[in-house]
């Protein structure tokens, strides 16, 4: 996990000796070499979940170390340099692993989450511990879809690795994420009034975000949604 961005990247091998893949580079490189040299793994592929600048950082220096292929969504080919695309259910195999990618756009229309041997999802910016991604660069309408129609049919015991912070599983934020409370009908929704980036809004919910700070879930006065840092959310 990278100290100031708190982002997350992921070596993921199919055993001591065998075949691996990066998942994001925006976390400190070295560690991942290290691991990947003292277990012996042959890296295969470096799996983008989208273009972010906290997501990407270190993808030279791995193509440099491993002469491995940078694969993403053909929208992140619009921001980052990719070696390859992966579309929505594309299956990519490493060894014993098999990583199906699943679209999820919401936070950013390029954002890929990815299942590996159907027992741990690398989430991205769309789902986290508690809390789930921004949509002031996408669509709320989007992201919703994502978490509610893709990752929550998956198994609930799924291990969420998520792109910032700790981890969790699809079982606990389907009963415990506030946003997903609300989407269930489980837990009312707010109507206080806000601003957020200087517009007016109802606020329908103010959460804990991953880094200790908030996400405010907004219905704006001149329609539609987001959620949004909640830094910008100025409360009445």
């Amino acid at each position: 996990m990278h100290p100031e961005w708190l982002s997350n990247s992921y070596l993921v091998a199919d055993h001591e000796g065998g075949s691996a893949v990066l998942i994001d580079s925006g976390g400190p490189t070295e560690p991942l070499i290290e691991a990947a040299e003292r277990l012996g793994v042959s890296v295969t592929h470096l799996l983008l979940t989208h273009a972010d600048h906290d997501h990407i950082a270190g993808n030279d220096d791995y193509r440099r170390r491993f002469g491995t292929p940078v694969l993403g969504h053909p929208l992140a080919a619009e921001r980052a340099e990719l070696d390859g695309t992966i579309e929505d259910g594309a299956e990519v195999v490493s060894g014993d692993l098999r990583v199906r990618a699943l679209h999820t756009p919401g936070h950013s229309p390029d954002h890929l989450a990815f299942v590996v041997d159907g027992s741990d999802c690398f989430a991205g910016d769309v789902l986290f511990d508690g809390t789930v991604g921004g949509t002031m660069r996408d669509s709320y309408t989007a992201l919703k879809a994502s978490v509610m129609d893709v990752l929550m049919a998956l198994p609930a015991e799924t291990r969420v690795h998520p792109g910032h912070t700790t981890p969790t599983t699809i079982g606990r934020e389907w009963e415990a994420n506030p946003f997903i409370r609300i989407w269930r009908g489980l837990d009312p929704e707010g109507d206080e009034r806000c601003t957020c980036f200087n517009r007016g809004a109802r606020l329908v919910l103010f959460a804990p975000d991953y880094d200790g700070g908030h996400k405010g879930w907004v219905r704006w006065d001149a329609g539609g949604e987001d959620i949004a840092p909640g830094s910008q959310v100025k409360r009445s």
